[in-house]
């Protein structure tokens, strides 16, 4: 797969939750962008599938997004699929959050 990424992608290994109806268990991130995250799942998902999403970037800080599965890979080896989603939307305030996470980020 080739890098079409426009946005510098961190580590990011922090908890992330579909909110209902989005389909997904209790995951985990792998790396985060300001427009968007790689995360891996049990569950294979359908591209350009909406899931709204919660994502804890620390203890006290987590942002609400609706983000869109842009592709789904199987991980070999495993049951596990690795997922590249976009955000669709940045719930209010969340941006802010979002943007003080990668300050903090490039700044360690």
């Amino acid at each position: 797969m080739s890098n079409k990424r426009k946005y510098k992608r961190v580590e990011c290994l922090v908890p992330v939750e579909s909110k209902i109806g989005g389909g997904l268990d209790l995951t985990q991130t792998i790396d985060i962008s300001k427009k968007g995250l790689g995360f891996v799942s049990a569950k294979k998902m359908p591209i350009n599938k909406k899931i709204p999403i919660e994502i804890d970037l620390s203890e006290d800080s987590s942002i609400l997004v609706i983000g869109k599965v842009k592709w789904s890979k199987a991980i070999k080896g495993t049951e596990l699929f690795r997922i590249g989603l976009n955000f669709e939307t940045v719930e209010k305030g969340c941006q802010t959050r979002l943007n003080q996470f990668f300050k903090q980020a490039e700044g360690s």
